[in-house]
């Protein structure tokens, strides 16, 4: 049951590694456009729950094809790649996909992570720019004072002129 709910997040919600990963996969398919099980493997350093996951993630994008004897929750014994995953490799694969994602502005309706995240970036533009606001400020306030001091010294300047101009 856990690799279900596995599947489901990565197929909702990639992140930037997760996208690296099905990239690598990808990436790691050679001249006869297949993988093995065995080589999906050790791509994922013996771990079958993750390479399951992924494996489903390139199904259900429509990149892969699955042959050979596996059960629900095991590897095929062989990958084989459709001319449509090789398509989306050489168009940027995942990982230009996941930064095409965080590039566009977040819609209604979007999953409670990615608002988060959003929120959390909005925060920082807004602290950064109220930083810049107070420094801004600072600079106005400060140029304000030299133009009363400014202002002042012309005055001064005309009065001693008119003094001395009439002695």
């Amino acid at each position: 049951m856990t690799k279900v709910i596995i599947i489901f997040v990565l197929m909702t919600d990639l992140n930037e590694y997760e996208c690296e990963m099905l990239d690598t996969i990808l990436e790691a398919f050679g001249i006869p456009d297949s993988l093995t099980r065995l080589q999906l493997l050790e791509l994922f350093d013996q771990d079958e729950a993750s390479a399951f996951a992924m494996v489903q993630a390139l199904t259900r994008e429509g990149l892969v094809a699955k042959s050979g004897k596996h059960g629900d929750y095991e590897l095929p014994e062989k990958l084989i790649l459709k001319p449509k995953g090789e398509k989306f490799l050489k168009e940027g694969g995942f990982t230009r996909r996941y930064w095409l994602e965080q590039q566009r502005p977040l819609e209604v309706g979007g999953t409670l992570a990615k608002l988060q995240q959003q929120n959390m970036r909005l925060q920082n533009i807004k602290l950064a720019h109220e930083s810049e606001i107070s420094n801004l400020k600072k600079s106005v306030n400060r140029l304000r004072t030299w133009q009363y001091i400014w202002w002042v010294l012309i005055i001064m300047a005309l009065i001693l002129g008119y003094v001395f101009g009439h002695i």
